[in-house]
């Protein structure tokens, strides 16, 4: 298990921007496809303020290698839930059309 800081939270077994709803990966997601810690805010004002996306960051790169396994673990648990709990082809399509998006979408 990774540890937690002021900025970062666990939650139900999943790691949390503290205080709020939104996931680490879903941060993680955004830093690593280059998005500025400023723009990682004003997509997700909820985190609260800069600073706390900044000690998020700040988190993942101390970090890298447990935030990988843990970035795997996730991947391991989706795929455990869409193979116990299957979706209708067409929303496993939308789900799958969005996620690529989201990945190539410019900064």
């Amino acid at each position: 298990m990774m540890p937690t800081n002021e900025y970062v939270e666990v939650r139900n077994g999943a790691y949390y921007v503290a205080g709020t709803r939104i996931g680490l990966d879903v941060v993680i997601g955004e830093f690593r496809v280059g998005r500025s810690a400023d723009s990682i805010f004003e997509a997700y004002p909820s985190i609260g303020s800069l600073e706390k996306v900044y000690g998020v960051v700040a988190f993942i790169l101390k970090h890298p290698n447990a935030v990988d396994a843990y970035l795997k673990q996730q991947e391991r648990r989706y795929e455990e839930v869409k193979a116990r709990f299957p979706l209708p082809a067409d929303m496993v399509e939308r789900y799958e059309r969005a996620k690529a998006e989201r990945s190539v979408q410019p900064l």
